[in-house]
């Protein structure tokens, strides 16, 4: 049963990242994916804090309902490697600093979003 709901879980994950994807996309607010970024950072920010949350109930158990949120729908969520191909197009295009900037800045977004939930969900016990 939970291997059914962590694949229904990660497909409304993957159709609410590509409607917020267009969505985002025609507002054309940058020369890069801002799209990606706000998935990517929103999706880490919302997993760390369910891993709070998860430390906070039960310290050495990890339940169902954490693996069908988290890896299931936050992980058809994210967008990894649609970020990595980002980073890869602009330094392709000869847009170095654009590359580097990307793609260290969504490391540390997505680092800093974890962090951020994480120390949020453990404050809410």
């Amino acid at each position: 049963m939970t291997a059914l709901l962590f694949a229904l879980a990660a497909g409304c994950g993957g159709v609410l990242r590509y409607a917020l994807d267009l969505a985002l996309t025609r507002l054309r607010l940058a020369r890069v994916s801002l799209a990606t970024a706000v998935i990517n950072t929103s999706g880490s920010f919302l997993l760390g804090l369910l891993t709070g949350l998860a430390f906070a109930a039960a310290e050495a158990s990890r339940p169902d309902w954490l693996l069908v949120a988290g890896t299931g729908f936050l992980g058809g969520y994210t967008t990894l490697s649609t970020a990595s191909v980002e980073t890869a197009r602009l330094l392709r295009a000869g847009r170095v600093r654009a590359g580097i900037v990307y793609g260290c800045g969504m490391l540390l977004a997505a680092a800093l979003g974890v962090l951020l939930g994480l120390i949020g969900g453990q404050g809410m016990r």
